[in-house]
């Protein structure tokens, strides 16, 4: 028999925790990780997520389907299944490319990564969504974020002149913006992709719930990539976003995506879902609808003032935004706390539109107290 073996010694945490100081970048130690709330059992409204599930025809496609594949292989590596039934559902011509992300978060991580080096400088409006300045940070680039208005609206002329004074390498228009909601005019992206000297991104994550885009014109223009996503039209469990751009972009950002990034079952998912679009466009015209009875409400509320939207969220300015999710929570509803975020957002919450009866329940609760 073999003699027992003693215990392994413990390095003690105070001894990680020097090894782990003298090793990790001293701007990624005072980061906090990004946040994702639990929200255990209430009514979620706090992450722009298609409250509305599939029909139960659809089910029963999709678990026919994902039964056949075969999991003991790696996926197809540039995911060409996916691309072809993206393509045929946004009509896009063959010359667009198309380059595909674990979520539109790895986009954002990989067009940053094939743009950025140490000395080049990202853009964006501020406030917008914080993985623009998140990625920059880990590329080691400098973000410049230019101020919103004080009603949210896009500074053109500020925005134009930090793009003359810091020839940026990299910039960044959600479209409509995150967290705010609002959708910058057509014209001022055009000077701003005009005046670039770089790579001009136009995030469009919910474009579903917008009146514009920009990925019919994506061929106009040499410097600009229109990322979007799948998460908002009801499919963010598979984790699939994309980026559309001239070939010539889309080879290089290639070289920098992981090997087999988009995992077999969202690859055998996704072409039977989108197939399905007469049911996700019926959902997303749900959800415009109940987004205009949400605003108009709260709007109506004493002491509350919302903003316009074109995104699957209302931003809601209101008398105590900490005490207002606390009784939220206190609920049962889950919204997210923008005060302390950001100066412009002070007070601020935002609320992703739910279905009819969990809207209705957040007014009720509201109402309350109000």
């Amino acid at each position: 028999m073999n003699a027992p073996q003693p215990p392994i010694a413990e390095m003690s945490a105070a001894a990680v925790a020097a090894r782990v100081e003298v090793t990790i970048r001293p701007e990624v130690r005072a980061l906090n990780a990004y946040a994702v709330a639990k929200a255990h059992g209430a009514i979620k409204l706090d992450a722009m997520e298609n409250p509305y599930d599939l029909p139960a025809p659809v089910h029963a496609e999709l678990a026919a389907v994902l039964a056949r594949v075969p999991l003991n292989r790696y996926p197809d590596g540039p995911g060409d299944s996916i691309k072809q039934a993206l393509a045929r559902s946004l009509g896009l011509p063959k010359e667009v490319g198309l380059v595909l992300g674990n979520g539109s978060d790895e986009i954002l991580q990989i067009v940053t990564t094939s743009v950025c080096g140490s000395e080049a400088v990202v853009l964006a409006p501020d406030p917008s969504f914080v993985m623009y300045r998140l990625n920059a940070l880990y590329a080691k680039a400098r973000f410049v974020g230019v101020p919103l208005r004080a009603d949210f609206a896009l500074d053109v002329s500020a925005m134009l002149a930090a793009i003359e004074r810091e020839r940026p390498a990299l910039v960044w228009i959600a479209y409509p913006n995150n967290p705010t909601g609002n959708l910058f005019p057509e014209a001022a992206v055009e000077q701003i992709i005009a005046a670039a000297p770089g790579l001009v991104v136009v995030d469009e994550a919910y474009y579903a719930f917008a009146d514009h885009s920009f990925l019919p014109r994506v061929l106009e223009f040499a410097n600009l990539v229109v990322v979007r996503t799948v998460s908002k039209i009801g499919m963010a469990g598979l984790r699939l976003g994309y980026a559309a751009a001239h070939s010539a972009w889309i080879a290089e950002f290639d070289k920098v995506r992981p090997p087999y990034n988009v995992n077999a079952l969202t690859q055998a998912a996704l072409p039977v879902l989108l197939s399905h679009e007469a049911t996700l466009a019926r959902q997303a015209q749900d959800i415009c609808a109940e987004r205009a009875r949400l605003s108009g409400v709260l709007a109506r509320t004493q002491g509350v003032t919302t903003y316009p939207t074109q995104a699957n969220f209302v931003l809601a300015r209101v008398p105590d935004a900490n005490g207002w999710f606390a009784a939220l929570w206190a609920a049962g509803i889950l919204v997210k706390n923008l005060h302390g975020t950001h100066p412009l957002l002070a007070q601020c919450l935002r609320i992703t539109v739910g279905t009819p009866a969990e809207n209705d329940r957040l007014l009720a609760a509201v109402s309350s107290w109000s």
